[in-house]
């Protein structure tokens, strides 16, 4: 049941006496019906004024209204948070009162600081090591929520590690040796620890979080969690977040939770007003000229390039290249050290056009994205929603361009469907798109040629080549998402042309 918001204010209404007039002329009459219209539009006017009251009272909630401490409101100034959306105002005060907490908001709404705002506000109550764990599917992910909770936390000294795969295992234990308050990890890394380091136990966890927990709670991940649910303290609370969660009984009875309040701020599937949604349909021959022309019309705009494949993302970037747009990959191939870089190189503005996998559709916040383009349709309307997330954040608008193809018509329809909104066609010179197919074409052979050498260089020097062992079981979204890991040489299976590159 979602929760209606706190101290909801009465319309009130004042109810004015009607005094029956005796037999009277027509134009006595008349002017009596004057008179009632005059009180209905008083009445009416009324109305819209206490709702008007209403709203207003809801907007000017602020985070000290909220509950929080002093220091959690100067942090939240310090880092420009100027009010509690709404899954912060419904689900802060009931998580202070030690609630376990279902939370299903849009993403681009908060989730992050409504469920660390209290968390460090019960530490800084109780402080204590290995105080909460946040889980969540991806590596950009975990760092992210990391970096929030050290920002938000800066003034009461709250200290944070990010347990990741692709990273040093040694260099993690000596963290995790240190004691510190929060544990932002992926489930297939915090077993690995919890199995292998010394020393290392979660038996004084006060706070579990599952962030994106339609993902976490999914097949894929659900055995690993299972195995960590064993070792940590059944009295704890639990938080569940995501802006696609899924409500089956046996998922939720997973993660253990006790008496959760279920905050729902959105519907199963949505996407924020500000975003504006578009579609374009052509031949799949087409599909590399319509992307170039489209990143020459929006030139300027920071742009996502979602891909369905690692090597059709690695494809696409040689491609841009060769064109001279300032593109970078980020996908699961790459080695961790290589996505921070790509992440952090498009936060700054160095590149402005990423080409990613789903691996980058997940929770990541990143202000300045401009444009999401839907090179690839994914398999379901949820990953269409968190791609498109990745722009109109907070208040911002933003837009979307999902590429359709003659045979990605029945799942674009599952997605309208799920949206329950037809999508208007983005207007396009489609000479133009013609003219620029030749250079194109060009650019792919050349890409080509390049993804050719570069798996030849893997396979012989062995360097950059990703090995499939322990590591990956907290793999990322874009290897699901591709149904199985690529063979060694990383067979192209995106070039849709019926070529196949082997090592």
């Amino acid at each position: 049941m979602a929760i209606k918001q706190l101290n909801k204010t009465k319309k009130v209404v004042k109810a004015e006496k009607k005094v029956i007039p005796p037999p009277a002329s027509e134009s006595s009459e008349q002017e009596s019906d004057q008179s009632e219209l005059e009180n209905d539009a008083e009445e009416e006017e009324e109305t819209e004024t206490a709702t008007e009251k209403e709203e207003t009272k809801n907007e000017n909630v602020t985070f000290k209204d909220l509950g929080l401490m002093q220091p959690l409101v100067d942090a939240c100034e310090q880092l420009k948070f100027k009010a509690p959306t709404e899954i912060q105002k419904e689900s802060i005060p009931w998580s202070l009162q030690g609630r376990d907490i279902i939370g299903l908001a849009q993403t681009g709404s908060g989730k992050t600081a409504a469920f660390a705002l209290p968390i460090l506000q019960a530490l800084w109550n109780n402080p204590s090591p290995m105080f909460a764990c946040v889980m969540a599917p991806t590596r950009e992910l975990a760092v992210q929520i990391s970096e929030t909770f050290e920002s938000l936390g800066s003034t009461i000294g709250v200290r944070c590690v990010v347990i990741v795969g692709g990273m040093d295992m040694m260099a993690q234990s000596i963290a995790l040796s240190k004691k510190p308050h929060i544990i932002v990890c992926t489930p297939g890394r915090l077993q690995d620890h919890l199995e292998n380091t010394k020393g290392f136990s979660l038996r004084s966890l006060k706070y579990l979080v599952l962030d994106e927990a339609d993902r976490l709670l999914d097949m894929d991940f659900g055995p690993i969690i299972d195995q960590i649910l064993k070792v940590i303290p059944k009295e704890r609370n639990t938080f569940l977040f995501s802006a696609t969660m899924t409500t089956k009984v046996a998922k939720l009875q997973r993660a253990s939770l006790n008496n959760p309040v279920k905050v729902e701020v959105a519907t199963k599937y949505s996407t924020v007003s500000t975003l504006l949604q578009y579609y374009l349909f052509f031949p799949l021959k087409q599909k590399d000229s319509y992307l170039v022309y489209l990143l020459n019309e929006l030139a300027g705009n920071s742009t996502i390039v979602f891909s369905r494949t690692c090597n059709d993302c690695q494809r696409i970037t040689l491609l841009l290249r060769n064109l001279g747009f300032p593109a970078i990959p980020l996908h699961g191939q790459l080695s961790q050290e290589k996505r921070l870089g790509a992440l952090n190189k498009f936060k700054s503005g160095n590149r402005n056009i990423l080409i990613a996998t789903d691996v980058a559709s997940r929770g990541l916040d990143i202000p300045s994205v401009d444009i999401v383009l839907n090179y690839d349709l994914p398999n379901n309307s949820k990953d269409y929603i968190h791609r498109v997330g990745r722009t109109a954040r907070a208040g911002r608008s933003g837009k979307s361009i999902t590429f359709v193809t003659q045979y990605d018509v029945e799942v674009y329809q599952r997605i309208e469907q799920a949206l329950d909104k037809k999508l208007d066609e983005f207007p396009v010179d489609k000479d133009a798109v013609m003219l620029l197919q030749e250079r194109v074409d060009e650019a792919q052979r050349f890409a080509i040629t390049e993804l050719k050498e570069q798996h030849a260089t893997r396979g012989k020097g062995g360097r950059g080549k990703r090995q499939f062992n322990s590591d990956d079981k907290d793999r990322d979204d874009d290897s699901v998402q591709a149904g199985a890991y690529h063979s060694k040489s990383g067979a192209a299976r995106g070039n849709r042309q019926g070529k196949k590159m082997r090592k």
